[in-house]
């Protein structure tokens, strides 16, 4: 009997992280040609034959997430009607995720819609890591791996700051208190919360801090850091409350508008991020972004669930 034969492929939102996935594996990068027309028309051409094959797609939808995305839709039909066996979209960022549930009247949910769309193109399995909002997994009929980047972030901090007796976890909202509990919990230190105001999209004011951050290392810890209005409130608040010095860690990168200048205007000492999100050449000139790679850990998920072995212990 043939053993299951696979094949890893890439969009071009993020081919390092593709690349770097596939040393790890001992595969080779398949051939896909993702190009456009003039018009903009997003054209994909497989370059492997995967007919009965089970194929890993990697495309992480950040900026310009409807280009992304449509990537990775536009890939996942191409693979489906060359009868591809298995079709698992790998997204280490899933776009649109904050788009959970409605806010007000006569709003989508764009989450579901994103989900509806991937199953309708034939994706037949998720991988995704940090979801801005865990019941996404709920919006697919099919299975969904939601990992997590903790394990690299918590060990980057304990190699960087081996005492943490004076480090304290800050969530920069009531939502990502349960995140912080499980960081502290692994490096043995307090937590404490951001009480947050949201004026409208992209607009945050932090009012008070939850817990004791006087004459302690703050480090401010969420899934995501996008236009860093959040971020940079919350370290000014943990600042007036006594903390000596902030830091920031974050799962995706995005970075968006001013992020950059704000972070480097404030006074934030280092910001954390992974490579679900690739850095611009400004985040990278700006000093003060470390990025991480969640390449091993998105490798090893991949290898287990060809094999049918077990990736609960990659969820902690």
């Amino acid at each position: 009997m043939r053993m299951r034969d696979w094949v890893i492929l890439s969009g071009n939102a993020n081919r390092p992280l593709a690349e770097k996935i596939c040393k790890k594996l001992g595969k080779p990068l398949g051939r896909a040609d993702v190009r456009r027309f003039s018009d903009g028309e997003v054209f994909v051409e497989i370059g492997e034959n995967v007919r009965g094959r089970d194929v890993y797609v990697i495309q992480t939808t950040s900026r310009p997430a409807n280009d992304t995305l449509m990537e990775l839709l536009i890939m996942i039909d191409a693979l489906k009607r060359a009868s591809a066996k298995e079709i698992t979209a790998v997204i280490p960022y899933y776009g649109y995720a904050r788009q959970d549930r409605k806010v007000a009247p006569r709003t989508p949910i764009t989450a579901k819609l994103v989900a509806d769309l991937l199953v309708a193109a034939g994706a037949t399995r998720v991988v995704s890591m940090d979801l801005h909002a865990g019941q996404i997994q709920g919006f697919f009929d099919i299975p969904f791996d939601n990992l997590y980047s903790a394990p690299v972030i918590v060990d980057y901090i304990r190699e960087t700051m081996p005492d943490t007796t004076n480090l304290v976890m800050v969530s920069p909202d009531a939502g990502g208190v349960e995140r912080a509990r499980a960081y502290a919990k692994r490096l043995d230190c307090a937590v404490a919360m951001i009480d947050k105001r949201r004026s409208g999209p992209n607009v945050a004011k932090a009012m008070n801090v939850v817990g004791d951050v006087a004459g302690k290392h703050a480090l401010i810890l969420d899934d995501m850091i996008d236009t860093a209005g959040t971020l940079t409130e919350a370290a000014s608040a943990v600042l007036k409350m006594g903390a000596i010095k902030v830091s920031a860690a974050a799962t995706h990168g995005v970075l968006s508008g001013p992020a950059i200048e704000r972070i480097i205007a404030s006074e934030i000492e280092q910001v954390i991020i992974t490579d679900t999100v690739p850095l611009s050449p400004e985040a990278e000139a700006s000093g003060k972004i470390i990025q991480l790679s969640v390449a091993d850990l998105l490798a090893e998920a991949i290898y287990r669930i060809h094999n049918y072995d077990s990736v609960s212990n990659l969820f902690i």
